[in-house]
């Protein structure tokens, strides 16, 4: 278990990180679609809101984590890996203090993901070739 100094400490990284995500959630202005009789200027603007529609679901997948590591804290699980309870290292926490996975489950589970879009990329080739 964590010190109550080290948890107080990571609570307030964490809130500061997720102030700081939801003072960015404005740049959903970023996504709106203007239309142009220049068909370069429509494929740069088309390039653009996937930019920012990829860094918006980023920093929402991270304002997901931020918010659940700040649960874990309150429910004093914060540093237990979520997969095989042993402790998050505290190298891993002090780069990501969201993290829920240890290192080892966590190069397991990207190695799943991994495998899985492979597999899922790889199944229209299959289709095609039948």
């Amino acid at each position: 278990m964590k010190r109550h100094a080290e948890i107080v400490r990571y609570r307030a990284i964490l809130e500061q990180k997720l102030a700081e995500l939801l003072s960015w959630l404005p740049k959903r202005d970023d996504i709106v679609i203007e239309k142009s009789a220049d068909e370069l200027d429509e494929v740069q603007r088309a390039a653009e809101r996937e930019l920012a529609v990829r860094n918006l679901d980023r920093e929402a997948r991270l304002i997901r984590d931020v918010r659940a590591a700040l649960r874990r804290i309150s429910a004093g699980s914060f540093g237990i890996c979520l997969h095989c309870e042993e402790e998050i290292s505290p190298k891993r926490l002090a780069a990501l203090p969201w993290a829920s996975l240890c290192i080892r489950c966590q190069v397991e589970a990207d190695g799943s993901e991994l495998t899985a879009l492979a597999a899922r990329d790889s199944l229209p080739r299959l289709q095609d070739a039948a």
